[in-house]
């Protein structure tokens, strides 16, 4: 076996078992980069979006690539980052049922238990991102970006009585 065939064997088992561990992946298609939960299902990650109540999948096709960050479960870190190449299952069909039986037991508080996956084959999107090529490369630079745009707000003022119950709780101590 050749060292690329070692290396690129090694950056395969790091992305798989990374990305299995991990409850979130940010991904990057043609915008910004998302939060996504996803299952690892038959060697891929697969995301259900855009549909009512699920996650936005923008930026993201069918036939493009997206770039997906991998964190560390414990510490919230950048474990890796790879290529994948974009794929849209076809409602229905083999994979599709396949990775929604997958997806069904990841979703959480879904607002039609056992219904959600008629509504999922109806109303959204399965994307199967197929990894490319690994870095494990940290960055030079720092890749903190401004949080996107968003109606939800908890920013509200402060009530009136909370300095003096801070104040009240800290000389108790």
């Amino acid at each position: 076996m050749t060292e690329a065939a070692a290396t690129s064997q090694l950056d395969r088992a790091l992305v798989e078992e990374a990305t299995k561990k991990s409850g979130l992946v940010w991904v990057r298609g043609a915008g910004p980069a998302r939060a996504l939960w996803h299952v690892w299902h038959e060697g891929a990650v697969h995301v259900i979006g855009d549909g009512p109540g699920e996650q936005p999948l923008p930026g993201l096709a069918a036939g493009s690539t997206a770039e997906v960050t991998v964190r560390s479960k414990d510490k919230g870190g950048r474990l890796v980052a790879w290529t994948a190449a974009v794929s849209e299952l076809v409602p229905g069909s083999e994979a599709w049922e396949a990775a929604v039986g997958e997806l069904k037991g990841k979703r959480l508080n879904a607002p039609d238990g056992e219904a959600m996956t008629e509504r999922w084959a109806r109303e959204c999107r399965v994307l199967r991102l197929d990894p490319l090529a690994a870095s494990t490369e940290l960055p030079a630079g720092s890749l903190a970006a401004t949080p996107l745009a968003t109606s939800a707000t908890t920013r509200r003022p402060v009530p009136a009585a909370l300095p003096r119950l801070l104040l009240r709780r800290g000389k108790r101590g």
